[in-house]
């Protein structure tokens, strides 16, 4: 909980700047800038002690992570034709969606051999090299006048963002709150009730349950990642008003996985109905995201897209169970 506040709070500083400055810019000096947070971490995790180190590297990596995603988000319509908008959010979704399938894999074999050193220095050297490549990457810009201090000009932007999706274009709101909503209800069930019932619900041993719930997770990842990758392909296909359909797919996943709980059904067979059922809810809420975030950058004026999305952002996360 601790670690998701500087995540919340910077959020909108982020996108205040990601529609300021750069955005290459920003991505690059926040790389750089964890990559030395994890260096300091790497030599300092067992001379400290350890719980508030971790605590507060913690607050900072969320914290910088708030501030990345407005400028990532804003990158993406500058950089894409609108046709191609769609796809390119399924690429970036596709990519952290792999990340949460291999990364875990890697870190675990890493761990089990070698401990946990070798993750934080190959970290330190990847965020290093990340902002690197960041470097050579030409993101268009066109620099705004600043009228003020930063508090004054800070205000004026919150004020205009807000203005935007309040009253210009409230169906922003909504879908903000909508996926607040879904990630209340749906991430709930993923995070904390699913990892239960497959270690303790099922009839399982302990550490079988903790095997089989460790193959979820990869067989859950990889739904994020088919779906990112089916919205590239039928993008073009999708109408957001069309998008209660998808939300009705969504839950009815959640139907086959309610009759294996509720019947006398075998533990393995229980276990594959739900991790089925998963499988598929993931790919059809990552379309469902996917579509909702493209239409919101296609409305959202390019001086105001890093606010507008940083405050979905926000409401998305008040959301996490």
């Amino acid at each position: 909980a601790l670690s998701f506040l500087p995540m919340l709070l910077l959020a909108p500083v982020g996108g205040i700047i990601a529609d300021r400055v750069n955005k290459r810019d920003v991505m690059v000096c926040l790389d750089f800038f964890t990559s030395a947070l994890m260096l300091f971490y790497t030599l300092s995790f067992e001379r400290l002690s350890l719980v508030p180190l971790l605590i507060a590297v913690l607050m900072l990596l969320y914290g910088i992570q708030g501030a990345y995603q407005p400028a990532v988000q804003a990158s993406v319509p500058v950089l894409t034709a609108p046709e191609n908008l769609m796809a390119g959010n399924g690429v970036i979704n596709a990519v952290n969606s792999l990340a949460g399938v291999v990364g875990p894999v890697l870190g675990g074999v890493i761990f089990g051999f070698y401990g946990v050193k070798p993750i934080l220095i190959i970290s330190v050297i990847c965020f290093f090299l990340s902002a690197v490549m960041e470097i050579f990457i030409h993101i268009p810009f066109e620099k705004r006048q600043k009228q003020g201090g930063i508090f004054t000009v800070a205000i004026g932007d919150m004020k205009e963002s807000w203005s935007f999706v309040s009253r210009a274009r409230p169906e922003i709101l909504r879908v903000g709150l909508l996926l607040a909503v879904i990630n209340m209800v749906f991430s709930a069930l993923v995070i904390v009730g699913l990892p239960i019932v497959i270690t303790r619900n099922l009839g399982f041993s302990l550490s079988a349950g903790n095997r089989l719930y460790g193959y979820a997770e990869g067989v859950l990842a990889t739904g994020g990642l088919l779906g990112g990758l089916l919205s590239g392909v039928v993008g073009t296909k999708l109408r957001v008003s069309r998008g209660a359909r998808l939300i009705l797919l969504c839950t009815a996943t959640l139907l086959p996985m309610g009759l294996v709980l509720l019947l006398p059904v075998n533990g393995m067979a229980a276990y594959l109905v739900i991790v089925c059922a998963c499988f598929a809810m993931m790919i059809f809420s990552a379309i469902f995201s996917i579509e909702m975030i493209t239409y919101v950058q296609k409305i959202t004026p390019p001086t105001l897209t890093g606010k507008v999305m940083a405050l979905l952002t926000c409401l998305v996360m008040l959301g996490s169970p």
